[in-house]
């Protein structure tokens, strides 16, 4: 049980930092959601090619509606049974 760190691995630390940052200044709420918003994209491009869910893609353009809308959208539609 290591502490690999692979590159998608630093990417979340990464992003985690960044949030983590934004979210002592008083501009939290936006700062806050672009960095979950880039950090949903980056997971969501990694893990649908990897799956090979295209259909998780939708996701990407949903993200324009904010967090709130393609978070749980991408859970829904990683949810369902890969053939």
């Amino acid at each position: 049980m290591g502490f690999d760190l692979t590159p998608l691995r630093t990417c979340w630390l990464l992003l985690a930092l960044i949030g983590a940052g934004f979210g002592l200044r008083m501009e939290a709420p936006d700062a806050t959601g672009i960095v979950a918003l880039v950090t949903l994209a980056v997971w969501c491009l990694a893990e649908t090619t990897v799956r090979r869910n295209w259909l998780a893609f939708l996701t990407l353009p949903a993200m324009a509606l904010g967090i709130g809308c393609a978070l749980p959208l991408y859970l829904f539609l990683r949810s369902r049974r890969i053939a």
